[in-house]
């Protein structure tokens, strides 16, 4: 017996394979959105992490900010407290300044130097006084500069040429001179003054200075 189908067979097979291409369709576009669902909520998990790290970064700079701050403060307050034990033991240092300075003074002073006045301003001393000759007062220049560790940096200022009338008869030619000296406080001074360098010499030896 022959069977013969008579049914649209193309037809059908057409449409079950336009439905499966719908159903895939489907479900490549769920996929799809899913995907970017899960893309889209991991990275606003990123971002929402990221803007967490960022704020705990913001409070911890503002905290170092403030010892910062602080640090600054303490260390302002650290120098005033050493300027202030500086000053402090340069006003000890200076009291014993003027005897250091009268009894150095004494000792460099060569035989035929007479210091008729000095004036001291702060470390810086001026000394007017008067030598029997220019030779004297190269040598009370070598004094101050080598062997007193009390004074530094002895300059001639001016020496000029006078006399003094030791009696109404007898005048004699003398050096009347200006010398500025640096007295170095005690806490500067050397404690060995023989084992070190000597001082800067003069800048202006007697023996160069015109006598006027």
């Amino acid at each position: 017996m022959i069977l013969i189908n008579l049914l649209p067979h193309r037809e059908i097979a057409r449409k079950r394979r336009k439905e499966q291409f719908n159903v895939g369709l489907g479900l490549s576009v769920l996929a799809g959105v899913l995907l970017a669902v899960l893309v889209f909520v991991w990275f606003q998990a990123q971002i929402s992490d990221q803007q967490d790290k960022n704020q705990l970064l913001k409070t911890e700079i503002t905290r170092f900010d403030a010892q910062i701050k602080d640090i600054a403060s303490l260390e302002a307050e650290i120098a005033a407290l050493l300027a202030r034990q500086q000053a402090v033991e340069n006003l000890q240092a200076d009291r014993n300044m003027p005897v250091h300075l009268l009894t150095e003074l004494v000792q460099q002073l060569p035989d035929g130097v007479y210091i008729n006045s000095l004036q001291q301003n702060g470390q810086n001393v001026v000394l007017l006084g008067v030598a029997q000759s220019n030779e004297r007062v190269s040598e009370l220049l070598r004094n101050l500069s080598n062997n007193s560790p009390w004074f530094a940096s002895p300059e001639l200022v001016e020496i000029v040429a006078g006399t003094a009338n030791l009696t109404p008869r007898d005048a004699r030619r003398v050096a009347n001179f200006q010398i500025k000296v640096k007295l170095v406080r005690p806490t500067d001074a050397p404690k060995n003054p023989a084992s070190q360098p000597p001082a800067q010499k003069s800048s202006m030896p007697a023996s160069d200075a015109v006598v006027r």
